[in-house]
């Protein structure tokens, strides 16, 4: 029987332990991390209720952002509510692209 004594090629022992040979997909940043393609909110945030079944409710898509409602009539409350900027006296008017806040 032979048995081998040899010196593992990496030491998890050392603080300073650096990847010699990342793979190309690590090479770089990954953006998915950071920037999610859509987000989905199932809590209504009129009535703090949880929805189970998304399908069945009304909902509003703003850009990557889907948020579901139980009612048409909390879906029009929210869409109503005014833009919440914290500096009131803009030199400009407010967008849509503005933050709803909340």
């Amino acid at each position: 029987m032979l048995t081998s004594h040899q010196t593992p090629a990496i030491k998890f022992e050392y603080l300073n332990w650096v990847s010699t040979d990342p793979q190309p997909r690590d090479q770089g940043q990954s953006r998915r991390l950071h920037e999610p393609t859509s987000r989905t909110v199932t809590t209504d945030p009129m009535t703090g209720n949880v929805l189970t079944n998304v399908g069945a409710h009304p909902c509003l898509e703003d850009g990557n952002l889907t948020i579901y409602f139980e009612t048409e009539q909390s879906r029009k409350a929210y869409a109503d509510l005014p833009v919440d900027h914290p500096n009131r006296n803009l030199p400009f008017p407010s967008s849509d692209e503005d933050d709803r806040g909340g």
